[in-house]
């Protein structure tokens, strides 16, 4: 007899995925989330713009790319969804935005109960981190599309900001400070190169490099800091033109879309010591330098253009937040380039 199970959609397990995840999505949650007993749709109060007096929504969308596939490797699943909040909601946070809701998209090829509910878990920490409401989501169920252990994560975010608050290339002036905010590691971009030198070299998920500290593999995972809650902090001291947050064409070319025409940033290369994990990865797969530019964050995750006199206690902030930083550059004339030297 022909069933929606005997090709290969199982129903009960997904049920039973919503009921293991319950707990830790009820942990990502803000006072403005309004309950929908049906549960078809994620609902917010809107009174709560009414503190504003011109308010902008900003939204943003995105997935985790190859990584998830070594998640897959190494049995590893609740990392991968602080990488989806970073990616989401820190792209949010370059405006200036404060961020109120997310939702997730997670396709799999077999739900398995556990696995999704690590899954979503991992999303409801890391928008916990954040500061926003996980209000939704959806997990579907691809036979014949996917093997039984692939999956792929997707989420869309929203967010809130004073239209007379909005951060910019047009707040940027020459003389401005850029402000480094350490990375975690790799984060989410770039994981198809690693993959590629994992695959054409001796390295492999399991061993330790001299040069780490842990397995290659748990190196691999570290989740994306989340910096949300950090720029907000940041804006609200006062100082600060614009965001950048670094994260697919590296560091020069993310900060130079922070820029006005008028204006390049340059940065200082000996400002900071690449992390080994990077150090490891050009070395076995003998990437030019140029290609770890333009692929990699080498240690920034998010930058900050302040004005000169907010830097140091931009740096002071982000410091008592356990967030290290220092000054990468500056801002001069030019002609809306950011220059790596």
């Amino acid at each position: 007899m022909t069933s929606y199970e005997a090709a290969g959609v199982d129903i009960a397990a997904g049920e039973r995925a919503v009921e293991l995840m319950k707990s830790r999505v009820a942990r990502a949650r803000r006072p403005e989330v309004v309950d929908d007993a049906s549960g078809f749709a994620g609902l917010f109060d809107a009174s709560a713009f009414l503190r504003y007096k011109r308010p902008l929504l900003a939204t943003s969308t995105d997935g985790v790319g190859t990584k998830v596939d070594l998640a897959r490797r190494l049995g590893v699943y609740d990392t991968v969804g602080h990488d989806l909040v970073g990616m989401v909601i820190d792209d949010l946070a370059v405006c200036g935005a404060e961020p109120l809701f997310m939702t997730d998209y997670i396709a799999c090829g077999k739900v398995v109960p556990e696995r999704i509910a690590d899954i979503v878990g991992g999303i409801a920490d890391g928008c916990a981190l954040a500061g926003c409401a996980l209000v939704g989501g959806e997990t579907a169920e691809h036979p014949g599309l996917l093997e039984a252990d692939e999956f792929d994560i997707a989420g869309a975010g929203t967010g809130v900001v004073e239209a007379g608050e909005l951060l910019g290339p047009d707040r940027v002036r020459p003389g401005d400070a850029v402000i480094a905010m350490a990375s975690s590691g790799i984060h989410s971009n770039g994981y198809s190169l690693v993959r590629h030198i994992l695959a054409a070299t001796d390295l492999a998920l399991e061993s330790q490099p001299s040069e780490l500290d842990r397995p290659l593999g748990e190196e691999l995972l570290t989740p994306t800091r989340i910096y949300a809650q950090d720029c907000l902090a940041l804006t609200r001291a006062g100082g600060v033109r614009a965001f950048a947050h670094i994260t697919g064409g590296g560091l020069a070319a993310n900060l130079a879309r922070s820029l006005p025409p008028t204006a390049d940033a340059a940065l200082r290369r000996a400002s900071w010591e690449v992390p080994a994990v990077f150090r490891v990865l050009q070395g076995h797969g003998d990437v030019p330098q140029a290609e770890m530019d333009k692929t990699f964050n080498l240690g920034v995750g998010m930058a900050a253009i302040v004005a000169p006199d907010a830097a140091d206690e931009a740096l002071r902030l982000l410091a008592a937040r356990g967030v290290p930083s220092w000054v990468l550059g500056e801002i001069t004339e030019g002609t809306g380039q950011a220059v790596l030297a």
